[in-house]
């Protein structure tokens, strides 16, 4: 579990990816693999979230691709069957944490308020996905967030972009950003995958502008 948070922080930038058609899957990881940023974040808000994530993690099995938006014990169950290597809830399910923890499959609960940090510290985590960020006082929460929790460690997302990326890195306790602006809706309905690994490649390359 832990190798798959070192990956995240590495990366720091986790694509946030709805498809509506699982064949688009494989030519999107190969996209992201050749942009530099071999991670995806499939979300379980399409029909074909479970086919998609399977057919990345046989294909690409070097991809840390895991299953977003994950809100049931059987969404979970099918998303760790399909091969994910991670999940992210919008909010906190015991019954996704408890699952994952008892399988040793990391998980990223959503979380915007201090009740649901303690929350998520019963189960021993210590990185959460600060959801919705924008609508919540992004870094500035997020800053307000760690005095008193200095050990918890943030995956903001929602409102994450291009324009604001950097400021969040800069914030030790910002471990990665998830976001879809390289990996936008309507690139993926047009099969603009090269354009896709431009845009890939310009916020990897504005992530290495920070080190």
């Amino acid at each position: 579990m832990s190798n798959v948070s070192e990956r995240v922080a590495k990366a720091r930038l986790l694509p946030v990816i709805k498809l509506n058609r699982a064949e688009d899957a494989i030519p999107l990881a190969q996209a992201l693999t050749e942009g530099g940023l071999p991670v995806m974040e499939i979300t379980f808000r399409t029909d074909a979230a479970e086919e998609s994530i399977r057919a990345v993690s046989k294909a690409y099995p070097d991809v840390l691709t895991g299953a977003g938006t994950v809100t049931s014990l059987e969404q979970v169950k099918r998303a760790h069957d399909a091969g994910a290597k991670y999940i992210v809830t919008p909010g906190i399910s015991r019954v996704v944490i408890e699952y994952c923890c008892s399988n040793g499959l990391m998980v990223y609960p959503g979380i915007c308020t201090p009740t649901e940090i303690i929350q998520v510290m019963d189960f021993g985590l210590d990185v959460v996905k600060f959801f919705p960020a924008a609508q919540y006082g992004g870094l500035s929460t997020i800053k307000a967030l760690s005095a008193p929790f200095p050990n918890i460690k943030f995956v903001p997302t929602g409102g994450v972009s291009e324009t604001n990326l950097v400021e969040y890195l800069a914030f030790p306790k910002v471990i990665a950003c998830g976001g879809s602006w390289m990996v936008k809706d309507d690139m993926i309905k047009t099969g603009d995958f090269e354009g896709i690994k431009d845009l890939v490649k310009k916020a990897v390359a504005l992530v290495a502008s920070l080190s």
